[in-house]
C-alpha cells in the first residue's frame, strides 16, 4: 500500500501493537459515548460495546474490507487514528467511518482536517465512491469538521426528554 497524505498530515497503516491500543482505548470511549446520548445504560455499556467490536471486527485488523490508519503529522509522530470500512450504498461502495481520533495535545491543529483529506486519495485508491459516517449529536466539533469539509446530514435523529409525571 502507498502512504498517503496531505501537506503535513499522512495515513499509514496501523501495526499490530498500534491497533491494540487502539482497541483497548475505543471500546470504553465508545461505550461512553453511547451512555453520553442515552442509548446504554452505565452499568451495561462496556460490555455492549466490547460485542459491538467484536462482531464489527472478528478477525481484528485483518477483518477484510475494514483500514485503521494512524494520523502522523509533518515531523513523523502518529497524533490520532482512522478507521474506516468498506461499505455498499445504492449503486455504490464507499467507505464508512466508524472511528476518527486525535489526541488529546494535538487537537485544534488542524490534523483531523487533514487526515480526511488525506482519505479521499485513499478512498479513490480503493476504488469507492465517496465517505460516509455517523456523528454523535452531542459532538458539535465534529460537526463543524465535517460541514466544512463538504459533508452533508442524510438523516437526523432526535430526541427530547419528559419528565416523568408526578
Amino acid at each position: 500500500m502507498t502512504t498517503t497524505s496531505s501537506p503535513t498530515t499522512t495515513l499509514r497503516p496501523l501495526t499490530d501493537a498500534e491497533y491494540e491500543v487502539w482497541l483497548a482505548a475505543i471500546i470504553p470511549a465508545y461505550a461512553a459515548d453511547k451512555v453520553a446520548t442515552g442509548v446504554w445504560a452505565a452499568d451495561e455499556a462496556l460490555e455492549k460495546s466490547r460485542q459491538e467490536y467484536s462482531t464489527l471486527l472478528p478477525q481484528g485488523r485483518q477483518t477484510p474490507g475494514h483500514h485503521h490508519y494512524a494520523v502522523v503529522d509533518g515531523n513523523g509522530q502518529t497524533v490520532g487514528s482512522l478507521w474506516i470500512a468498506e461499505a455498499q450504498r445504492p449503486g455504490k461502495r464507499v467507505a464508512y467511518v466508524y472511528d476518527v481520533s486525535i489526541a488529546p495535545g494535538h487537537r485544534r491543529q488542524g490534523h483531523a482536517l487533514m487526515a480526511f483529506q488525506a482519505l479521499e486519495g485513499e478512498v479513490a485508491r480503493l476504488g469507492l465512491a465517496g465517505i460516509a459516517l455517523h456523528v454523535f449529536g452531542h459532538n458539535t466539533a465534529a460537526q463543524a469538521l465535517y460541514a466544512k469539509l463538504g459533508f452533508q446530514p442524510t438523516n437526523i435523529n432526535l430526541y427530547k426528554a419528559v419528565a416523568p409525571a408526578a
